[in-house]
């Protein structure tokens, strides 16, 4: 159970970010290594990806997306400043902090609510252990530990709901967004099932047979109608529907086994993009109507020919089925390997963001017709040395 304390400044309606008080960073090319610069420990987008933040060492950063700037950095003093999740509440004052690192700022089993109008810690949640991960809503904190998933109602911190799950060492999780009931995807106690849950008056959960090997990312759009996942094989990604958990959709990122870092649904679900830790980021076009969740007939034009494969042979027909119905991605990006990368996509039309764990910064911009290698159209490295605090 929670021990909860410092509950009575919590405010479901926070105020905006302060206006942009810094130069925007330098171009400049992503280093190696340098020992000077803070260890770069969590990244995330903000609810709408207009922002996004940075836990580090020694603290934790803020920055817009579009344009790209730093916004504000609080900076712990002493030899433990390590904060290993950030979690925004939009573009708010309030934000979720879990301590991380070699030198936590505060206990990595408790979730402290930082103010920035006030730069105080204004309310905290205590667990018997690690955390893994936190999502905020304006009405709802949910906190993932390592087998259960809690849902808290966000002005008083009244717990709404455990769900128990399999061992979740990456903290998998997401929330819907929009105003009004709640939707919750999370792994359930079953390998490879994905459970839903919705809140509200049609209060109900559902449980998808997703993938046969253990599910090891996933996504879920603004509006909780859609939701993505891969498996720990990571060569298929797939599309369900949240309200009846049918397969709408299967998309192939290669034939190869891969780590998928991140799954990303654009604003209006047309598109889904994906990063692995192959390098290369993939944009994929989803076939379902964004005023329904009915798949569309038309295929691809970036599938392999499916009517070449009614030629096969029948025991290849037997063979490669899947292989050929999956569908290929209509743009890819490649990075450099070695570094973990989060997507998201931009604000501006036809564009994604790229978070890496090295601290860059990528925006590219992809063809919505041709497909076809992305444009890069900035490139950014977002740390700075802590004496420029």
């Amino acid at each position: 159970m929670a021990a909860v304390s410092g509950t009575s400044d919590l405010n479901p309606n926070p105020n905006p970010l302060p206006e942009d008080h810094r130069d925007e960073p330098s171009h400049a090319d992503v280093p190696t290594q340098n020992p000077s610069l803070p260890k770069l420990l969590h990244l995330s987008f903000n609810q709408d990806d207009s922002c996004f933040a940075a836990g580090t060492d020694h603290g934790f950063r803020i920055y817009s997306c579009d344009p790209f700037v730093e916004k504000f950095r609080q900076y712990f003093n002493g030899n433990a400043g390590g904060i290993g999740i950030v979690e925004m509440l939009f573009q708010s004052n309030i934000f979720a902090l879990v301590g991380g690192g070699d030198r936590p700022h505060c206990p990595p089993s408790k979730i402290m609510i930082w103010d920035n109008q006030l730069s105080r810690f204004i309310g905290e949640l205590g667990f018997r252990s690690e955390l893994r991960a936190v999502r905020l809503r304006r009405e709802n904190i949910i906190v993932v530990c390592h087998q259960k998933v809690i849902v808290y109602d966000f002005a008083n911190l009244k717990l709404v709901k455990e769900i128990m799950t399999l061992p979740n060492p990456k903290g998998l999780c997401e929330v819907s967004q929009q105003q009004g009931s709640l939707v919750l995807v999370c792994p359930s106690a079953q390998k490879g099932q994905l459970r839903v849950d919705h809140f509200g008056s049609s209060r109900r959960s559902r449980f998808i047979a997703a993938h046969d090997s253990s599910i090891a990312c996933l996504a879920l759009s603004l509006d909780g109608k859609l939701v993505a996942t891969a498996s720990s094989k990571g060569t298929l990604v797939r599309v369900f529907s949240t309200a009846d958990g049918s397969l709408l959709q299967e998309l192939r990122r290669g034939a190869d086994r891969a780590e998928i870092y991140s799954l990303a649904f654009s604003a209006k679900r047309e598109w889904l993009a994906v990063s692995s830790d192959k390098g290369t980021v993939h944009v994929f076009r989803l076939k379902v109507n964004p005023g329904s969740t009915e798949s569309e007939a038309p295929p691809s034009s970036t599938e392999p020919n499916a009517s070449a494969f009614h030629s096969f042979p029948s025991l290849l027909k037997g063979v490669l089925p899947k292989y050929f119905h999956s569908e290929w991605s209509l743009a890819q990006f490649r990075l450099p390997e070695g570094s973990h990368y989060k997507v998201a996509f931009g604000h501006r039309k036809n564009t994604i963001v790229i978070l890496g764990m090295n601290g860059s910064f990528y925006r590219c911009e992809f063809d919505p017709v041709a497909g076809g290698e992305m444009k890069q159209l900035e490139c950014h490295y977002f740390l700075k040395t802590e004496e420029n605090h």
